[in-house]
């Protein structure tokens, strides 16, 4: 079986584990590009939870929605308080499209419900393009099992089977299924040697090896039932790649005389010896994907850019952008009002109101009823490129940023980023590139860069900072990657010394942080500097090393790392 079959079929089990509690398990995370291979997936999973109430959300949904909230309608018409009945008010199957969109608000919320709120189950539906579009990791945690069918072939994916009788009688026998006295050990001990974090982890791990024993008929769990939980719960979790164990040789013993085999000790007699922790991580391994290190890497820098601000700072208005919940204000210059959001303010005052002035055919508006309407826009996001242009390394460094910049550029239409370059070498740093979005005017600008000479790092940080400066007046969002092999030997006065070379670059990393700029440091070295590592932190961003990184890994690395972390 080859691996596409392998995720298939672990698809097709995954959902008929999820069939049998839904709410028990949490729900499922699929990371899929809109396509059939997910409308196959989801057939499969109507057909699974078909007597279950299923409800579809909107990655926007408001608070009315999902909550319950004033029925405007009802309470203008017959005077008195009528509410609406919110989403998860009741038992159902939550589906969210567009998962990856979820607001942080929205994330928190549906965690919070599925904490507090029996009989609810989520399946996100993720059609992020990138790793680091992802699902909220709020909502991540709370659901056992994590899928990715991305780049399946429609035809490693025959439609899946689901047997409604079968699963009744499983579902069943659920309550009755028990747990090997081992099992619990095993499982936290094969999390903790993969880098899982989650305590709910290994508890849905035990979830869905009763339920995988449920569906084989049987009242116990046993090893295959726990190699599926591993492979639908925990690989996908995986944070580091586990070491094969070492066996420990035991310290020499006396020979002693073995004492006669008694009936207890008969091969009839003998107890099953305890699960191999091994045969579990081995089935982890094999669910691994082969690029989990760099992947993880990437998650890492973009985890620790707390700073970035990914497409562009939010700012609050009333004109444009995202609409927000209202808020109450008093009209007045550009405020606008929220017509509907204040009648639904002062519905529930009507009678009141009606019965101390003694006119029931008006509508009664207060001043402390009025809603004003808020968006949320996002600044456009300047990307400045600080690169290395010194030494004997410099051309294949400035080509590698080179096409890393027109590469960020190409996507940048849609996310409204703006990328800037500048190169430092000799005793000083050039802008080549101010902020553009013009791809023509980059392969124009980029035709013939300059290189050779000395390394004036600071030089190039402080015209970073000062093309930061200038960005922000203009309303952008700057962030700053340095690409560099951290050999600096020019101080900001053009002086050659590398010790002061150091200080002077150290006090513009510490300038950048000073005024909150994210980025990322990347070095670009045959080997680590750990000169470099101490100037990230004193930058307050990533170091990400990437001796051997094209234009591609390139983009995605500073892309990743520059994205919101919520």
């Amino acid at each position: 079986m080859n691996g596409d079959d392998q995720r298939w079929t672990n698809a097709n089990l995954a959902l008929a584990c999820f069939a049998l509690d839904p709410a028990g398990l949490g729900g499922i995370w699929l990371r899929a590009r809109s396509g059939p291979v997910r409308d196959r997936f989801m057939d499969g999973l109507y057909l699974a939870v078909q007597d279950r109430n299923l409800r579809r959300l909107h990655p926007n949904i408001g608070d009315d929605a999902l909550f319950g909230g004033v029925d405007l309608a009802a309470t203008l018409a017959s005077g008195r308080l009528s509410r609406t009945e919110g989403i998860l008010s009741q038992p159902s199957v939550l589906i969210l499209p567009m998962a990856e969109r979820a607001t942080p608000g929205l994330a928190a919320r549906l965690a919070a419900a599925l904490d507090r709120q029996d009989g609810l189950s989520l399946v996100a539906l993720d059609e992020g393009a990138e790793p680091d579009e992802t699902l909220a990791g709020a909502l991540a945690d709370r659901m056992a099992i994590h899928l990715d069918l991305s780049d399946l072939a429609l035809g490693d994916a025959p439609p899946l089977a689901m047997d409604p009788g079968a699963l009744a009688e499983a579902r069943a026998l659920l309550p009755r299924v028990t747990l090997p006295d081992t099992a619990i050990a095993e499982i936290a001990e094969v999390a903790h040697r993969l880098g899982v974090r989650s305590l709910r982890a290994p508890l849905f791990a035990l979830a869905v090896a009763r339920a995988a024993a449920a569906l084989s008929g049987e009242s116990e769990v046993d090893e295959p039932d726990l190699i599926v939980a591993v492979e639908l719960v925990l690989a996908p979790r995986a944070t580091q790649i586990p070491a094969p164990a070492v066996e420990e040789e035991d310290p020499a013993e006396p020979d002693t005389p073995e004492p006669p085999d008694t009936p207890e000790d008969s091969d009839e007699n003998m107890q099953p010896e305890t699960l191999p922790q091994e045969i579990l991580l081995e089935a982890a391994r094999a669910m691994l994907p082969p690029d989990l290190l760099d992947r993880l890497e990437a998650g890492k820098a973009a985890r620790a850019a707390t700073g970035s601000a990914g497409t562009g700072a939010r700012k609050k208005g009333n004109r444009r952008g995202r609409p927000m919940p209202s808020r109450p204000g008093h009209p007045g210059g550009e405020a606008r009002v929220d017509l509907v959001a204040t009648l639904r303010a002062a519905a529930p005052w009507q009678p009141i109101r009606r019965q101390a002035s003694g006119d029931a055919d008006r509508l009664h508006i207060r001043v402390s009823d009025i809603r004003l309407r808020q968006f949320e826009e996002r600044s456009d996001r300047a990307i400045i490129f600080v690169v290395d242009a010194s030494g004997s390394a410099a051309l294949s460094r400035l080509a590698e940023a080179k096409g890393a910049v027109e590469l960020l550029l190409s996507e940048a239409y849609a996310r409204r980023d703006h990328v800037a370059l500048i190169a430092f070498r000799g005793d000083g740093a050039e802008v080549l590139l101010p902020p553009t979005r013009s791809l023509v005017q980059t392969k124009r600008r980029l035709g013939s860069l300059p290189g050779g000479g000395g390394t004036p790092l600071a030089a190039g940080l402080k015209g970073a900072l000062e093309m930061c400066l200038l960005a922000r007046s203009k309303g952008m969002t700057p962030s700053v990657a340095l690409l560099t092999d951290g050999r600096a030997n020019v101080a900001l006065d053009g002086t050659a010394s590398r010790t002061r070379a150091a200080e002077d670059a150290a006090l513009m990393a510490r300038a950048l942080r000073a005024r909150g700029v994210p980025g990322i440091v990347i070095d670009m070295g045959n080997r680590p500097a750990p000169g470099l590592n101490d100037l990230a932190r004193e930058m307050g961003t990533p170091y990400l090393a990437l001796p051997r990184a094209d234009a591609r890994m390139l983009s995605r690395a500073v892309d990743g790392a520059l994205e919101p972390a919520g």
